[in-house]
């Protein structure tokens, strides 16, 4: 199974959409709403408090404590940079000439996936709990902790057979790649190493200045849609009890605003994000999603909603399972590989709010796992595409309603202990306990 992904000279699909102008009135229309969002925010401020300032509180939360964020990247960047690649290089220096070249490679690879380990599993994690970092500002560190993690791999499981197979001539050391190659590979938005990809001739400065706008632009329309959609409905404090008629209507009213974030999470990372990335280290293939929105069965969904980590996921857990049960088993690794995205998928959300709920899972594991093995590709009927999209509706809804309520839940209904301790310490100097 030498055969890997192919790169090649290609353009984003939203931007060859765009030249369109029927579907550029959607991005207008989206405009639009972004647009009645501020002049909504700024109607019920001058109502209510008498002032036309638009206030970012929420925002200015979530982002908070950036110097710790940038040394702790600091930190997981400098390691990822060095060392795995000086690692592979003392391997590969060694192994054609040691008498043990198993024992050389089991060695190696215990001592790197310990340091692995402790830089990039336990670090971030200590960084984030530690110094309680809120909830942007964790999500940072986390994904760039999944990212790196998987940059390093990818790195050494490409390298490292090629080093393997091929024997130097005697006097000469083995050939490596270059540090460029693998500090561009850092950067790049793809997760498969490559010595060289398809580079464009230069860069296009207006293109990178319009992405980056498109970007920030995001970021207030997730803020809007928070304060307007989901915290006036999650965030007071009633005595009301909880009944399934409150759920019911509680999911339904997440919908708009779950469907909203998924489709802003889309553009504004997997469109945006990367394509300024790509544009500004001039990469030319920008196949970082396909049609996703057209598909008739959740395995196709699956397949091209995020081709980047897809990519990652087929080559080095999908294959690799196959290779290694000598192409047995294929529900199996279809199967491993949901389990490993959903459990990361959950230790990204529990890491970044600060809690465990599990609720991504059970969608990823469970139902996902059903509907990619029900509706399979063999669906081609447009019915079927509107009942994915129906799905997508109703699942957006029920994890905006239970993590909002979770969330808040952590803050009005604290555990027994920290009640038990607040009281404590609310009480005046000198108090007997």
């Amino acid at each position: 199974m030498d055969d890997g992904k192919v790169f090649m000279d290609r353009a984003s699909l939203l931007d060859e959409l765009f030249e369109i102008s029927h579907i550029r009135t959607i991005y207008h229309m989206f405009l639009a709403v972004l647009l009645i969002f501020c002049l909504s925010t700024l109607a019920v401020d001058y109502i209510d408090q008498g002032r036309l300032v638009l206030e970012f509180d929420l925002l200015f939360f979530a982002f908070g404590k950036l110097g710790t964020v940038t040394w702790a990247w600091g930190v997981m960047f400098v390691y990822t940079l060095l060392v795995p690649y000086y690692a592979l290089v003392l391997w590969g220096t060694l192994y054609h000439s040691s008498p043990s070249k198993l024992g050389l490679s089991l060695g190696t690879g215990l001592i790197l996936s310990a340091v692995q380990t402790c830089v990039l599993g336990l670090f971030p994690i200590y960084v984030v709990v530690h110094n309680q970092l809120p909830p942007a500002s964790r999500f940072i560190v986390i994904l760039e902790q999944i990212r790196f993690l998987m940059k390093s791999y990818s790195f050494i499981r490409e390298t490292a057979p090629v080093v393997m197979k091929n024997t130097p001539k005697e006097g000469k050391s083995p050939r490596f790649p270059t540090f460029s190659s693998y500090l561009y590979f850092l950067f790049c938005p793809t997760l498969i190493y490559r010595e060289s990809y398809p580079r464009n001739t230069h860069i296009r400065w207006k293109y990178v200045g319009v992405t980056l706008g498109m970007i920030l632009g995001c970021l207030f329309y997730g803020y809007f849609i928070l304060v307007r959609l989901c915290v006036p409905v999650f965030r007071p404090e009633t005595n009301q009890p909880f009944s399934k008629r409150t759920m019911v209507l509680a999911v339904f009213h997440s919908i708009l605003p779950g469907i909203m974030l998924l489709l802003l999470c889309f553009f504004a990372f997997l469109h945006c994000w990367l394509n300024l990335f790509g544009e500004l280290l001039c990469f030319a293939d920008r196949m970082f999603y396909k049609d996703w929105w057209n598909s008739t069965s959740f395995a196709n969904y699956y397949r091209t909603w995020n081709v980047v980590v897809h990519d990652w996921l087929y080559y080095y857990g999908y294959r690799d399972f196959l290779w290694l049960s000598k192409r047995k088993f294929r529900a199996a690794a279809m199967l491993s590989v949901f389990i490993v995205s959903a459990v990361v998928h959950e230790y990204a959300l529990a890491m970044g709010f600060g809690f465990f709920y599990p609720v991504m899972f059970c969608l990823f594991a469970v139902f996902g796992v059903v509907f990619n093995f029900t509706m399979n590709d063999k669906r081609q009927s447009p019915v079927f595409n509107v009942i994915m999209w129906a799905c997508l509706f109703l699942g957006q809804g029920v994890q905006v309603c239970l993590y909002c309520q979770e969330w808040y839940a952590q803050i009005h209904c604290p555990r027994k202990g920290v009640r038990t301790l607040t009281r404590l310490l609310e009480r005046p100097e000198g108090a007997k306990l």
